[in-house]
C-alpha cells in the first residue's frame, strides 16, 4: 500500500471504532490521513482531537460527521474522496445500533436494520468504487454472521445473492417484523442474528463481483469478527465477560487484515475472525440462552 493514504472509520467516537482510528492513526505515515466518523458533532470533535494528540498517534487525524444511515451523506463523503485524494485506501464500516435486552425487538427493528443492513449496503456501495488499488474495505460483524444460525428456510435468500437481492431480503425480513409474520416465516426473535447475517452476505455479493481483480492488486474486501469486545453495546447481553477483550485488544485482529503485506487469498469476501476465514455454511439456529453466550 502507498503512502499518503486515506482511512476512514464509521461509528468511530468511542469503543471498538476509537480504537481502530488509534491503531490507524499509530501504524499509518505523518502524510496519512485518518478519518474518524460519527453522528454526534461534539463526541466526534472531542474524540478526534484525543486521539491526534494521543501519545504514539502518527497520523493526521481529523473528525467527520456522518450518519450512515444518510446513503446521500454516505455517497457524497465517498465523492469527495475521489475528488480530493483519488480514492480512499481504508474503509472500515463499524457503526452499530444499541439494543438492550429486555427491549422490543420489533421497535427497535428500523433502527438497527438503518444502521447495520442499510448503512452497510452503502459504504459498500459508494467505497467500492473509489477503494484504491491496494486499499482495505472491512466490514465489522461477529461469529453469528454464517448461514448456518439462520433457519434452513432462509438460507437461498443469501446464498449466492447479488447485492441487490441482499438488500431486498432485508427489506422483506424487516416488513416481515412489523406484519408479526417473521417467526411464522423462520426469522430469529433476536435481530442481530439475520442482521450479521445479511452484513457478511453482503460483503459476499461486493466480493465477488471483483475477486479476480482486487486479488491481482493486493486489495481486500471483507467481513471481520473482533470476538467477545467489553463495550457499553455488549455488556448487556453476557453474563460472564472474563474472556471479554478490551477495544483496543479486538482491534488488533482487525488491524493485523489492514497492515498485512500481503492480502491472504482465502480471507477475500470471507468472515475472518482472529486471522481465520469462519466456513460461510457453519453454524446452527440459537435458543436465547445460546444468545446469551456468543460473542
Amino acid at each position: 500500500m502507498n503512502t499518503s493514504r486515506i482511512a476512514l472509520v464509521t461509528g468511530a467516537n468511542q469503543g471498538l471504532g476509537r480504537a481502530l482510528v488509534e491503531g490507524l492513526a499509530a501504524g499509518m505515515n505523518p502524510d496519512d490521513l485518518v478519518l474518524l466518523t460519527g453522528r454526534n458533532p461534539q463526541r466526534v470533535a472531542d474524540a478526534a482531537r484525543e486521539v491526534a494528540q494521543r501519545a504514539g498517534t502518527r497520523a493526521r487525524v481529523e473528525g467527520r460527521v456522518l450518519d450512515v444511515t444518510d446513503t446521500g451523506a454516505v455517497t457524497g463523503l465517498a465523492d469527495e474522496l475521489q475528488q480530493r485524494y483519488g480514492g480512499a485506501d481504508v474503509v472500515i464500516s463499524n457503526a452499530v445500533a444499541r439494543v438492550l435486552p429486555g427491549e422490543s425487538q420489533s421497535a427497535r427493528a428500523d433502527e438497527l436494520i438503518d444502521v447495520s443492513n442499510s448503512a452497510t449496503h452503502a459504504v459498500l456501495r459508494a467505497f467500492g468504487p473509489v477503494l484504491r488499488p491496494g486499499g482495505r474495505l472491512l466490514v465489522v460483524a461477529s461469529s453469528l454472521g454464517t448461514l448456518g444460525h439462520l433457519d434452513p428456510r432462509l438460507h437461498h435468500l443469501f446464498d449466492g445473492a447479488s447485492l441487490d437481492q441482499v438488500e431486498y431480503a432485508v427489506e422483506s425480513w424487516r416488513t416481515a417484523v412489523h406484519n408479526r409474520t417473521a417467526q411464522q416465516a423462520g426469522w430469529p426473535g433476536w435481530l442481530n442474528i439475520p442482521s450479521k447475517v445479511a452484513q457478511v452476505a453482503a460483503v459476499r455479493a461486493v466480493a465477488a463481483e471483483r475477486r479476480a481483480q482486487d486479488l491481482a492488486t493486493d486489495t481486500l474486501i471483507a467481513s471481520v469478527c473482533p470476538g467477545m469486545v467489553d463495550t457499553a453495546t455488549s455488556r448487556p447481553w453476557f453474563s460472564d465477560f472474563s474472556d471479554a477483550q478490551s477495544p483496543a485488544q479486538a482491534a488488533r485482529a482487525v488491524l493485523d487484515l489492514v497492515f498485512a503485506e500481503r492480502v491472504e487469498p482465502a480471507h477475500y469476501g470471507e468472515l475472518v475472525r482472529f486471522g481465520e476465514a469462519l466456513d460461510w455454511h457453519s453454524g446452527t439456529p440459537l435458543n436465547e440462552q445460546d444468545l446469551m453466550l456468543t460473542p
